[in-house]
């Protein structure tokens, strides 16, 4: 459906939906649920150069109006994506992937890009500088303006295919990290990862997850990523990817006025497998009750 349609870095997608890393596998396990070439796109889990199992659970805990997850990037490495998960997902899936890339130095970043950008499944290098689930990486790269330049150079010396950035809401200034990583080069940016969060078992006096804290997701932090998403798309030229609580055709559309040109659907998934499904054949329906006739005429269209 045409209307339905944008543009992101350069790549026309069917429409702006996108599963969210870590919530949607490789896809090729949700092609048994539906036809996932519906989707405009999904970004794959974390992938990382070397295998990780993760870390120790219980690794979730469930919240009000969302839940904490301390996952730890568990992935069988570059190498086996390639190889082995790129290969299934041919089989099922016939649209350019997004490829979510995360590392625990500037070297690791830019090797892990270098051999995904040579894929040609692969459509989007998604770089995540804002993971709060490991120790010596991930966020501690998002959270200093310098560090984040310093990985999306490294990354766009090596890569061809558009790089976007994944920002932590983590911050105290989310606006100067995005415009670094601009000035950096990034040719888009993800926002928002996921709030740090705790919870705390009454029985035993002990934190739930074995990690103590993780990333809290879900409807409570969405009007986190409406601001932060209307903020950082004031202050920047480059396309935006949003995210962070959505689960309704509703949703994709508040985001997209605030500045979103794509919309990720994350915790959602985990809760029903046929969300983005469900969303995608909502759109035109809530399109027609607030006289929106194209998608792309309403990004960043907030008065």
């Amino acid at each position: 459906m045409e209307r339905l349609k944008v543009n992101l870095c350069g790549i026309e997608m069917d429409n702006p939906i996108i599963p969210a890393s870590g919530t949607f596998g490789y896809g090729y396990e949700f092609a048994d649920l539906y036809d996932i070439n519906m989707l405009g796109t999904f970004s794959f889990k974390g992938t990382t150069k070397d295998p990780r199992f993760g870390n120790p659970t219980p690794r979730i805990a469930e919240c009000t109006a969302g839940m904490i997850n301390a996952v730890g990037l568990q992935n069988p490495g570059v190498e086996k994506v390639i190889g082995e998960e790129l290969p299934k997902l041919a089989k099922c899936f016939n649209k350019k992937v997004m490829a979510n890339v995360s590392g625990f130095s500037v070297e690791d970043y830019a090797y892990t890009c270098e051999k995904l950008d040579k894929c040609d499944q692969v459509g989007w290098l998604e770089v995540n500088i804002s993971c709060p689930n490991v120790h010596g990486g991930g966020m501690s790269f998002g959270t200093s303006p310098e560090a984040a330049a310093t990985i999306v150079k490294a990354v766009k010396a090596v890569t061809t295919k558009p790089v976007i950035v994944k920002l932590s809401p983590n911050v105290t200034d989310i606006v100067a990290i995005a415009k670094a990583c601009e000035e950096a080069g990034a040719d888009g940016l993800s926002l928002i990862n996921t709030l740090m969060g705790m919870r705390i078992d009454l029985k035993t006096k002990k934190p739930v997850i074995a990690n103590k804290m993780g990333g809290f997701s879900g409807p409570a932090i969405f009007p986190v990523a409406v601001r932060m998403v209307y903020q950082v798309a004031q202050a920047v030229n480059i396309p935006i990817v949003g995210m962070g609580g959505v689960s309704s055709a509703e949703d994709v559309i508040e985001l997209m006025l605030a500045g979103a040109t794509a919309v990720q659907v994350g915790a959602a998934n985990l809760v029903d497998p046929y969300i983005c499904r469900d969303i995608i054949n909502d759109l035109p329906r809530v399109m027609d009750k607030y006289g929106i006739n194209n998608l792309s005429e309403i990004i960043g269209g907030v008065k």
